[in-house]
């Protein structure tokens, strides 16, 4: 594995979007979490300790998605439209799917990445008894894909 040396720009700074115009944003994000089939038939059961695993995941991909720029330092603070949060379970996993719409003159992927992350690590966090072995491990557990999928500009 490469290793890093010293990098002399240690500069970082937001990028300056004064002169871009603003127009119609969007992006699709996407991830999965990988469970054991039992905390999956928990989950669609609803029969999980903490309580609606999905519906919580849903509340925190939106906070995340609205309070990205205050997680992630060079992301500017923006005017969200639209969030959409969505999840379907396939064999051994859920996936998530988050849409963030606004208009500006700066794109919306990063809140849409956000959004996946927290709700998949939401779902880790309700579920996280069940997955745990004798040995306090998660050997079954896992967060992975986590990607956009769409960006679109304008009309």
């Amino acid at each position: 594995m490469p290793k890093f040396t010293h990098i002399e720009n240690d500069r970082a700074q937001m990028v300056d979007i004064s002169g871009k115009g603003e127009v119609v944003r969007e992006a699709t994000a996407s991830g999965r979490i990988y469970l054991r089939p039992e905390t999956l038939a928990a989950i669609r059961d609803g029969k999980v300790i903490k309580g609606n695993v999905l519906a919580t995941a849903r509340v925190a991909a939106t906070m995340a998605v609205k309070n990205t720029s205050g997680i992630i330092p060079m992301c500017h603070p923006i005017p969200i439209s639209a969030i959409t949060v969505d999840f379907t379970e396939e064999t051994g996993y859920i996936e998530a799917i988050v849409v963030v719409k606004m208009t500006g003159r700066t794109g919306v992927e990063m809140e849409a990445l956000t959004g996946v992350s927290v709700a998949l690590l939401t779902v880790w966090d309700m579920v996280k008894s069940a997955e745990k072995d004798k040995d306090g491990q998660y050997p079954v557990t896992r967060i992975e894909n986590i990607r956009v999928l769409e960006k679109k500009k304008g009309k």
